[in-house]
């Protein structure tokens, strides 16, 4: 539902709607704990949630309820923030950006991509970063819609496009001219996979690793 760019979650994003996602981290037996293989792994083993906030209950809330939140599989990455930049105003994920039609936004894209290994004793790389530009076209008249045709991956950016400064990666890009409602999501993998691809039985989870954004919103004036 989240993998499938212009499917479900882009949909209802295109609706305007402010649907957050969160990775799974829910584990009932271990996959240690039976002879069967490919079970649960524990919490926080594989999938992480990340939420922007201070540490304190309240905050953590209210960030999971502003949408202050990215995904990761397999610790590829630890930090991610999106920030979009018009003339005035700057917003970054959960948050909405106002501009004028036509307006240049600016996107800086910031990640840490951590050198040590993760639970499996990797030490995964993030190979391709994707940035993803859909409209809001507003509520749809079908409740059975579940695609947005207008959600598109408009940049590929690999280590020939980004800067580095230790773990730290950053990539700067200029989105294409604006003139109706839309949102940005960012989406991270370590593979050479296009677009994600369904796990084949017993394949290693651990060697297609992916990471998500949520959306910025761009509201045009």
């Amino acid at each position: 539902m989240t993998a499938i760019v212009g499917g479900l979650w882009d949909s209802m994003l295109g609706e305007g709607r402010r649907f957050w996602i969160v990775a799974t981290s829910d584990s009932h037996k271990h996959y240690t704990e039976t002879a069967q293989r490919g079970m649960d792994f524990w919490p926080g083993e594989f999938h992480k949630t990340y939420v922007h906030a201070r540490k304190t209950y309240d905050d953590v809330l209210d960030g999971l309820r502003a949408g202050r939140i990215f995904a990761v599989a397999g610790d590829l990455v630890t930090e991610l923030d999106v920030v979009a930049t018009a003339s005035t105003e700057t917003a970054t994920v959960g948050e909405t950006l106002h501009i004028a039609a036509n307006e240049r936004v600016d996107i800086t894209i910031r990640f840490r991509d951590p050198d040590v290994p993760n639970e499996s004793g990797d030490n995964p790389k993030v190979n391709r970063l994707d940035l993803i530009l859909g409209n809001v076209r507003g509520p749809v008249t079908d409740p059975n819609t579940d695609t947005n045709e207008t959600t598109r991956v408009t940049e590929r950016f690999t280590e020939a496009e980004w800067t580095r400064d230790g773990e730290l990666v950053t990539v700067k890009t200029t989105l294409p001219t604006i003139d109706r409602d839309a949102y940005i999501r960012v989406r991270g993998t370590s593979g050479h996979d296009a677009e994600p691809v369904m796990d084949t039985l017993g394949e290693d989870p651990w060697a297609d690793l992916w990471f998500y954004s949520n959306p910025v919103f761009i509201e045009v004036r």
